[in-house]
């Protein structure tokens, strides 16, 4: 995600597993893990390469992110418990004192734990286990999206909208407010 490696570039389990000091074993884990979230590829009798992100295949990934949020946010709208509407009212209030701080790294942090709040306000195991295979697209685009003070207002008044229609539990409306949202942050990430 650093880009410390370069698209295309040959993994060598092995050769990482000595650069860590740590056995074969959490490396393969690891490449596998990074497989499911399409930062690596395996070829059969070739090895394992770093995966090419260029710009067409983020900007798609995205457009899937920004449906499968949109489903979290309607289910969200549907299922949430009390105890979840506190939780994301909480999660509001730490990025809000992380913008007052102007700490960026903690706006992004809060940032995520409200969608991982929503996403277990959602209750469906299949839309999260998908959501956690974007999980590397987050973090190589949220930073960039969040990177300005007037990114971040947007980011927050559109997060106040989405879990206001959740705690209404206005399903179209929780659903429409965040597909808004993915689709206006991954045009800021991919312009």
């Amino acid at each position: 995600m650093a880009g410390s490696l370069a698209p295309g570039q040959r993994i060598s389990e092995r050769g990482l597993a000595a650069a860590l000091d740590i056995s074969a074993q959490p490396v393969r884990e690891a490449l596998r893990r990074l497989e499911v979230e399409g930062m690596v590829e395996t070829r059969p009798r070739s090895g394992t390469y770093v995966a090419d992100l260029g710009r067409d295949r983020l900007f798609e990934i995205g457009l899937i992110r920004a449906t499968l949020e949109a489903v979290a946010a309607r289910l969200a709208a549907e299922r949430a418990t009390p105890a979840d509407h506190a939780a994301m009212r909480s999660r509001l209030d730490a990025i809000a004192g992380a913008m007052r701080s102007e700490d960026a790294a903690a706006v992004t942090l809060a940032n995520e734990a409200l969608h991982d709040a929503i996403h277990a306000a959602a209750a469906s195991r299949d839309v999260t286990r998908l959501l956690e295979g974007l999980r590397a697209y987050d973090h190589l685009t949220r930073e960039r999206i969040l990177s300005t003070a007037e990114e971040r207002a947007t980011a927050q008044a559109e997060h106040q909208a989405i879990v206001q229609a959740i705690i209404a539990g206005d399903a179209r409306a929780a659903e429409a407010a965040m597909k808004a949202h993915a689709l206006r942050s991954l045009s800021v990430a991919l312009p």
